[in-house]
């Protein structure tokens, strides 16, 4: 058995993913990312989750200070896996593809 062979044995199938919870998804999906230090993963989520273009389009004036914490909190709430709503199945296969090519 070559090692290609040995991998592609080891790596779970598109319906073994799929079974998975949205949240099982984002942490294997994490945790890969983590140790493969791909920082363009992270990124490539963010952008999808709803307040990303919210909290990007605040101005940092002073008098925006408490909408930009309400923005950066609901963001790290959807980045975290609490509140993905619409995106939820964009973010599945996100995390679902990103896990089958690595």
């Amino acid at each position: 058995m070559t090692e290609s062979d040995a991998e592609a044995q080891s790596s779970p199938t598109f319906a073994e993913l799929d079974a998975l919870s949205t949240e099982e998804l984002r942490e294997r999906a994490f945790a890969l990312a983590r140790e493969r230090r791909d920082i363009g993963f992270f990124w490539s989520v963010i952008r999808h989750l709803p307040n990303a273009d919210e909290a990007a389009a605040l101005d940092g004036a002073p008098n925006a200070a408490g909408p930009t914490v309400d923005e950066a909190v609901a963001l790290w709430r959807e980045f975290t896996g609490h509140g993905y709503d619409e995106t939820a199945p964009l973010l599945r296969a996100a995390f679902i593809d990103y896990l089958q090519k690595h």
